[in-house]
Formats: C-alpha cells, structure tokens, sequence
C-alpha cells in the first residue's frame, strides 16, 4: 500500500518538517528523493533542511568507542587526584576553550546520569561550559526529579546565565528546573540572608542542599574569569584576589595555588550553597584549555571534586608532560609483545623442520 504524502503546507509547520526530515535521513536511514517523496516536498529542499539543521546544532552525534589515550589519562587522573569517576576528551586541536570536545563529552556524561537510579536532584553550576554541555544534550526523556541552579542567575551575560542553561536542560529532558532568581553576589553578608529568606529563594536553595549530583565548571581568578568577564567581580576585586594568591574559582570560592580556599568577603555574600555544604557532596568540574589548567589543578588539589570531565590536552598537563611519551611506550610495547607472540609458534616449527633443540637448551 503506497504511503500517504503529506502536504506540508497543511500539515506541518516548518520547525517540524525540518525535523521530519532529519529523523527520515540520520534515523531512516532515507535518501533526500525518499524523504522527499515522504514528506511531499522536492529533494533538494530536503538537502536545505538537513544543512540548515547541522547548520543551527540540531544534530548530536556520539561515537560509542573509548580512545586509549584517553583511558590512560582517565585513570592517571584518577589516581593522582583521587577521583571517583573522570572523562577525557579527544584532542580537536583547541588550546584556549575546547568546547568542540568537551561539549559532547559532557553532554555525554549528562545523558548517562540522568538516565540512572539515584540522581533524583541534579545541581547544575555556571560558565561557558556547562552552557555548551546543555546545548549539546539531546532532547529525551530523564529520572531526576528536578534541576537545580547552585547559585545566584542575575548575570550581564545572557548566553552562559545559569537560568538560561536550566530554562533549556528542562525544555530538552521535560523535567522541572529551578532557578535563583538574584545575582551572584548580594552587596553584603546581611544582604544574603535576606535574599536567602526570601520564599521563592529559601525553597530553591532548600533543594540545592538535597542534590545527589552538581555539575559546575571551573574559572579563573583573573580578568579573563567567568566572574569578572560578566560583571559579578569588579577589578578591585579581581586586583585584591590577585594579591591573596588565588588561582580558581567554583561556584564563587576561590582556591590558592596548593588547593586551599582563599579567604574573601566574597564568600560571605555569594547566593550559592556554603563551603562547609559542598564538602563531602558529589561534585564534578567540567573545564579545560590551557588558560584554566593552572585552575583545575588548583581545585583537584583541594579535595573538593569527586569527578572532572576535560580535554586530551589539559589532562596531559595535568598528569605532566611525560604522560605523552609513557602513553606512547605503553602502545610500542604492547604491539612489540604481540608481535612476538605471532613470530614464536613459526620460529618453534621452523626450528623443529631443521632438527635443532629450543635455543633456551643449546
């Protein structure tokens, strides 16, 4: 029986032919004359659709494969730092921000948690990162009962607003977020604690604490930050962070150089959980580039992460420069032992055809 075409004109609107068109083509399996014939319309608009939505993000692809490289780094990481769970990205060729490779990763990571029992409250952190993360997580449906901003969402920069990437991870998974809608910073300690009493904010905050799973990423205590690049940190600020020997950032605390918190007024009047609560909680940093690897490090070495997520490159530096080259000898001894391990029954029967004894006996 032939199949029924359907008139887009009548029938569908354009958001939903486009994503008729790629489901028929990545999914189908289809070619653009059969989607065309499908979906009523001429094969090269079908061509325009699916190049529009590559185009616009629309298509997520993940290659169910571990690199081998990228597994020794994931374990030396580990080990070195004392991590419960980390991922390594493929090197893309990025140095600076490698979102190209730590956007998948992430979305990855994501895909899987919030598939599994247990992570009922998911707390998510800010940064640019974590906004490409939620960008590349595919629409489909999750266990958590809710998402959860873990601090402040008022900033000057819409793109990487913790309400933003919250608003989106809900529209993508269907699960209700909450959001805090105050800024990073309030003017004073007794400020926040009456933008904390708040109804509206004490209910959010309260499900903040009883998160089984934060995702946040890492800044930098520099200009360049996160927090200074939106307008949460002024330069004083910045300067006086400078001279305290801070290296870091995570959600609004800062870490010196050896991993220890650096004492600030800014910890008093940020709007997120407090220093005491994050200890102990199950925390894992997303970051990478070459400008923040002096950062993840300093937060690695304060304990208070139990998984990162980052880029081939950062996790070179981060093991030291000598990962490289172990890798590469790893690699060279394996396939000379397999090699070896192919040449010996031909050696043994080359040697008994000649009627000489095992060379271990001559």
């Amino acid at each position: 029986m032939a199949v029924p075409v359907l008139d887009p004109l009548q029938h569908e609107d354009e958001e939903s032919l486009l994503a008729r068109a790629c489901w028929l083509y990545f999914a189908g399996g289809m070619t653009h004359g059969e989607i065309g014939e499908r979906l009523g319309v001429p094969s090269f608009k079908v061509q325009r659709l699916i190049a529009r939505a590559t185009r616009e993000g629309m298509i997520h692809i993940f290659i169910d494969s571990p690199v081998a490289s990228c597994v020794w780094l994931e374990r030396a990481l580990a080990e070195r730092y004392g991590l419960a769970e980390c991922v390594v990205s493929p090197d893309l060729g990025e140095d600076v921000l490698p979102l190209r490779s730590l956007a998948p990763a992430g979305a990855r990571y994501l895909m899987r948690v919030i598939q599994q029992e247990g992570n009922d409250l998911i707390g998510l952190g800010h940064g640019r990162t974590i906004s490409a993360i939620v960008d590349c997580l595919p629409r489909q449906k999750a266990k958590p009962s809710a998402f959860v901003a873990l601090l402040g969402g008022l900033t000057t920069s819409f793109s990487a607003d913790p309400y933003d990437v919250i608003h989106r991870i809900s529209d993508r998974t269907g699960v209700p977020g909450y959001f805090l809608p105050v800024p990073f910073f309030a003017n004073s300690a007794a400020d926040r604690e009456v933008l904390l009493s708040q109804i509206g904010v004490s209910h959010v905050m309260k499900l903040a604490r009883q998160t089984t799973l934060c995702i946040v990423g890492i800044g930098t205590a520099t200009r360049e930050g996160f927090l200074a690049q939106t307008g949460a940190i002024n330069d004083q600020e910045v300067a006086a962070l400078e001279r305290l020997g801070a290296r870091s950032e995570i959600l609004c605390y800062f870490h010196d150089e050896k991993g220890g918190p650096v004492e600030t007024g800014l910890a008093e009047r940020s709007v997120t959980l407090t220093y005491e609560e994050l200890k102990g909680r199950r925390v894992v940093a997303a970051a990478g580039g070459s400008d923040k690897t002096d950062a993840i490090r300093s937060v690695l070495k304060s304990g208070l992460l139990s998984g990162l997520i980052t880029d081939e490159r950062t996790a070179r530096r981060l093991v030291g420069d000598s990962a490289g080259a172990v890798t590469t000898m790893r690699l060279r001894s394996s396939r000379k032992r397999a090699v070896m391990a192919e040449s010996q029954p031909e050696k043994r029967l080359a040697r008994r055809k000649a009627g000489k004894r095992p060379a271990a006996v001559e």
